[in-house]
Parts: structure tokens; sequence; C-alpha cells
């Protein structure tokens, strides 16, 4: 069978709006022309697609069953047609690299610096955002690059794809802390009363059950303004293990030993791009950066 990707957009907003009404206006077609096309393909299928009444619309079972793969074609389509465009523009001229909070600075700063050896006139904008924004922002085509926390993340067809590795994370404090200085048989414990400060992107990608280990905690933007509070001997965090390594200014900072904490508690990230020739020589670049560097934090014990 043969489906024209009208019948597959209509199919896939009318089952996502629930309404005809709603789908239509998000199209910018007639309601009339929408329930006409879904009838098309309901006779095509020999299939009910969708239950009418005077209020909602409901999907059938076997709707429920069609949805992921008219989804996934559609998908597929619009990727097809933003790299065919691709092929008649030029290089860009800037580009935009949005990156997890969780990313230590230096990592950045040694990706723009290979960028300024291999593309010296390009404009650089360097951002931090939620997965959800820069997902966001790259189909929209308003960022180019992100590097993001994937944990319990899906594929995402519309979006190029390339695993970096998992950064680990350990508990943190200021040396006079006074888990610092506790039996790591009893460390655990006691992280669970002691103030605890959290990346807020670590909340925001959905890592509040697994990263949140004390009752009293607090959010914080920036992985810069969490050492600092911990220099502060305010309290103690998850931070990259390799963050003594990695730029900051970590004098006084210590990891907390705990018999209980047997394994690193870690984050998956990858780079995420359009599917586009535009930016298939600069993603070389930063992968290229990320290779060399990056996994000295992935693996900082090696």
């Amino acid at each position: 069978m043969n489906f024209s990707l009208e019948q597959l957009s209509a199919f896939v907003t009318v089952y996502e709006e629930k309404a005809f009404r709603k789908a239509a206006e998000k199209l910018n077609k007639h309601r009339t022309t929408i329930a006409q096309v879904i009838t098309n393909l309901e006779d095509q299928l020999a299939v009910t697609l969708f239950e009418r009444s005077a209020r909602s619309v409901e999907p059938t079972t076997d709707a429920v069953l069609l949805y992921h793969y008219a989804k996934q074609a559609l998908e597929q389509a619009k990727t097809f047609d933003k790299f065919a465009l691709s092929l008649s523009f030029g290089g860009l001229e800037s580009v935009t690299i949005a990156y997890s909070s969780l990313i230590p600075t230096v990592v950045v700063s040694k990706i723009r610096r290979q960028i300024d050896n291999d593309f010296p006139t390009m404009r650089v904008n360097l951002i931090i955002r939620s997965k959800q924004e820069i997902k966001k922002g790259i189909q929209d085509g308003n960022i180019q690059f992100g590097i993001v926390n994937i944990y319990e993340s899906q594929v995402i067809n519309s979006i190029d794809y390339t695993f970096l590795g998992n950064l680990p994370f350990v508990p943190y404090c200021h040396s006079d802390n006074k888990l610092a200085k506790m039996s790591s048989n009893r460390t655990l414990q006691a992280m669970s009363s002691v103030r605890q400060f959290v990346l807020k992107s670590m909340i925001d990608d959905g890592m509040a059950e697994k990263a949140v280990i004390a009752a009293n905690h607090e959010s914080v933007d920036q992985l810069s303004t969490i050492i600092s509070l911990i220099q502060d001997n305010l309290g103690w965090a998850l931070l990259p293990k390799a963050v003594v390594d990695s730029g900051y200014d970590t004098q006084e900072l210590v990891e907390i030993q705990s018999d209980k904490l047997l394994q690193d508690f870690k984050v998956p990230f990858a780079l995420w791009c359009p599917h586009s020739k535009q930016v298939s020589e600069l993603k070389k670049t930063i992968v290229k950066v990320l290779d060399a560097y990056g996994k000295q934090l992935m693996n900082p014990n090696n």
C-alpha cells in the first residue's frame, strides 16, 4: 500500500489532538478536509482508526498500534527534507552550541579553541540549556549542536546522535565537613541528613530519584556555584569525578568515602545535531575534542 504524507500527518495530528477541529487548525486545513483524509485512509486500510462522538475523537486499538510507525515515518520524511535542503546551502557563518550545566566548562572552552583553529571566521554562541530546550532548538534550527545528558532518553530519529560516554559522579564535601572525617561505613546514612546541593539540570532531566539523597536539598543552576558553596562548607554534592582536574578552583574539596556507594553514579552523554551537510565538518571538530579530552573526564582513573 502507498500512503501519502498528508494522510500520515492528518492521522498523527488527529491522534495527538483527539479532535478533527484542533488537528485542522494545527495543520492549517479545513475540518472537513481532515475528516475526509482520515476516512479515505480508513477505507484504504480497511480498519476503523477513530471512534467519533459529538465531543471527542478516540483512537481505536488499531490506531494505537499504527501511531508509532506513522510518527516515525513522518520524522524520517522531515529528516530527509531538511538534509536535502542543506545540500544546496553553503557553510555556516555562525553556530550555537548548547550544553548541560553538568558539563565542566573546560570541555566547552577546549571545543571553542579547536573551532577557532579549524574555522577561524566562525562565530560561536555557547549557551546552557535543558535537554528538552536543546531538542526543540535543534528541531527549530536555532541550535546546531547539543551536548546532552541522555539519562533514560529515547532515540530521536530527526536528530543526529553520537554517544560520548558515561560521566561518573561522586559525592564531594569540604575537607572540614563532618562527612569527610566520618568512617566510610557511616557516611551514606549521614549524607541523607546533611544539606545536599543538586544541579537543577539533574532534576529537570528526570534524575531526582537517583541523584537526590538528602531530605534537605537545594537545586543550583551552575556547577561552578555548587563548587563555591561546598568550598564555604555549606553542604555536599554529587560532582563529576574529574572535577578536580577540569579547570575549576577545587581547593579544600574532598571525595566522600562510602562503603555502600560501591559504584560511581554515571550519567550518559551524547552529541546531538541536525542531519545536515552544513554541520558535518564542524561535527568532526567537536567530536575530535570530546574524544581527546572528554574521555579523560569519562574515565578519570585511566
